[in-house]
């Protein structure tokens, strides 16, 4: 009897690792979709912002018609895309780029900035990507999680059984475009 006990559980153990592997992994391809979601949430919120950040610095400086068009265009596209960080991931650098331009603009209009409606949207905008970063480092490090376990052996055998593929992160690629803009 003691043979087959062994036999039972040389057969058993394997499998009992196969399925917690692949559970680990469900577990934290899921709590990366889940990350990203929640970036995409505040990314909302900033598309949400920019249209009143543009037309109250329109109102004071008329002729910057480049600027406003160049962030207008951004957010629309970031907007039309989501759920794929490798997609919107250049997007929303353009779109940061833009705000960037558009709070330069904002800097030669004192009378803007003592504006209350301006200065209450810039800090809804320093805040909501304050909460991007914050967000974007949460899904960053399940990324990392998942891609440790995707490319390590011998969690990478049940990975390639499994289908499951390392992701790409959720970086900032311009230097410029890593500073958040100030209050």
């Amino acid at each position: 009897m003691t043979p087959l006990i062994v036999l039972i559980f040389a057969g058993v153990l394997p499998l009992i690792w196969f399925v917690g592997t692949y559970n680990g992994l469900v577990r934290i391809r899921n709590h990366c979709a889940e990350s990203f979601a929640n970036i995409d949430t505040e990314l909302k919120r900033r598309h949400n912002l920019i249209p009143n950040l543009v037309r109250t610095v329109k109102g004071y400086a008329r002729h910057e018609k480049e600027v406003f068009q160049t962030v207008t265009e951004a957010r629309n596209q970031a907007q039309q895309v989501s759920r794929n960080p490798e997609i919107q991931e250049p997007l929303e650098n353009q779109l940061v780029s833009g705000l960037g331009q558009l709070m330069a603009v904002a800097e030669g209009y004192p009378d803007l900035k003592a504006d209350q409606h301006f200065l209450e949207l810039q800090r809804e905008l320093v805040e909501t990507e304050n909460r991007i970063q914050h967000t974007r480092r949460i899904y960053n490090a399940n990324v990392r999680d998942l891609n440790n376990r995707v490319e390590m052996f011998p969690s990478s055998l049940v990975a390639g059984i499994a289908g499951v593929r390392p992701r790409s992160f959720f970086e900032i690629m311009d230097l410029k475009v890593r500073d958040v803009p100030q209050a």
